[in-house]
């Protein structure tokens, strides 16, 4: 095990559950946010998507904002932020603003992918591709916006200048570990879902990473889907609603987060199908005791410097009782 301390966080893309409305999805959001805080998480990062009726974190930067007006010391930020989807100058004034608003809170996380369907992307931006192939030019805009010296050009984001907004880069493949490692910038990939090429990704990033201004040595925060209860029983009926929401990937029927059920014979059989065990490959349900062992298995083997939980269930107790399980967990690593 590591002797340093083991940040951990959370990544929400505020999941709309079944009979709930939007406006208790957001409620429930900040109350999560709020309990994480007292937990001792680092950060708590929202993800931008689009055109999906079970996703509420579509307006990304905006409930950045409302989380970050009802916490006081917790980090808030992107988990992603899609890059592509948007104008550099626009969210160096948008994470500006609110690094303004909220001094030494404010994280933005940089990702590639559109996070949508292609017509939709088409939708947000008709030259999405160009965009997602100038990746590494789109990043260099942001940071020369957030730059004290950027004051003298004749295009400026003038509320970011001089703000102190920690980028980070996602990634789901290598491509984005060896941008990482080129840029110094710490490295968060998204193993709770793309877990293919995680050994590679970390390890392309470790050994290629140049140190920066922002950062002296590698960082890793890889994603890990967590569900805790008291009972192993119970959290793996907790579970079943994450294993529907996956099928529901799989087959083109996204849907609300459903209610949990029985773990039944036939959801045991689909998450042996080899698409959707792959995909829950780094997925730790159980109680705390069981819980724990996979999490210390994780640290050893990827020495990961921080842990982002992503907890898909259904009720918002269930869901903050996990958290707080999991924060008793690396609560007692460190």
């Amino acid at each position: 095990m590591k002797t340093q301390k083991i940040a951990y966080s959370i990544l929400d893309l505020a999941l709309v559950s079944q009979n709930y409305t939007l406006e208790q999805t957001y409620n429930n959001t900040l109350a999560l946010a709020q309990q994480a805080e007292a937990f001792g998480y680092t950060r708590y990062w929202l993800a931008e998507h689009h055109n999906a009726s079970n996703i509420g974190s579509s307006a990304t930067a905006v409930l950045i904002g409302y989380v970050a007006q009802g916490t006081n010391t917790l980090r808030v930020g992107s988990g992603g932020i899609m890059l592509p989807n948007h104008s550099p100058l626009i969210i160096a004034e948008q994470f500006g603003t609110l690094g303004t608003l909220y001094p030494n809170r404010i994280d933005l996380g940089l990702g590639r992918a559109p996070g949508t369907d292609r017509e939709t992307a088409l939708a947000i931006r008709s030259d999405f591709m160009s965009a997602a192939q100038s990746f590494p030019n789109e990043i260099e805009k942001i940071q020369k916006y957030f730059s004290i010296e950027n004051a003298t050009s004749k295009v400026r984001a003038t509320v970011a200048e001089g703000v102190d907004i920690p980028l980070y880069i996602l990634g789901s493949s290598t491509d984005s570990a060896h941008l990482a490692a080129k840029k110094g910038l710490p490295y968060a990939f998204a193993s709770h879902f793309a877990t293919r090429y995680l050994w590679q990704a970390i390890d392309i990033y470790r050994k290629e990473f140049q140190p920066s201004k922002d950062l002296k040595s590698p960082y890793v925060m890889a994603g890990v889907n967590i569900i805790i209860a008291d009972t192993d029983e119970e959290a793996q009926q907790l579970y079943t609603s994450l294993i529907r929401m996956i099928i529901g990937i799989f087959t083109g029927k996204r849907d609300y987060v459903q209610p949990p059920t029985v773990l039944t014979k036939d959801l045991k059989a689909m998450i042996q199908n080899p698409q959707v065990h792959q995909m829950l490959k780094y997925a730790f349900v159980g109680s705390k005791a069981t819980v724990k062992k996979r999490v210390e298995e994780f640290l050893e083997q990827t020495k990961a410097d921080e842990l982002i939980a992503v907890t898909n269930i259904y009720g918002i107790k269930e869901k903050i009782r996990s958290y707080q399980l999991f924060s008793e967990i690396m609560t007692e690593l460190k």
